[in-house]
């Protein structure tokens, strides 16, 4: 294993531990019957305000640290075989 894999690995790891951790500090959505009946609107003020929230941070969070560990999986995967030849 060459020194390239092991600081990959370990970032990747890290990204792992930051998805789990994100995606277990954020609340269910608990909109099951409910919204299915009632329509689910969003026309109030937290739905307008809704991108300003914690949830919504999280989610932004978690896109990017998905998108994070998707390149670096890719670059593990794909680049460093190359390299390390």
């Amino acid at each position: 294993m060459s020194a390239i894999e092991g600081i990959l690995g370990c970032v990747l790891l890290v990204a792992c531990l930051i998805i789990i951790l994100i995606v277990l500090i954020q609340e269910g959505k608990d909109q099951g019957l409910t919204s299915a009946v009632g329509g689910g609107s969003t026309d109030t003020f937290f739905g307008k305000n809704e991108s300003r929230t914690k949830e919504a941070k999280l989610n932004r969070w978690t896109k990017f640290a998905a998108f994070l560990f998707f390149v670096i999986t890719l670059v593990v995967n794909i680049v460093v075989p190359f390299v390390t030849k």
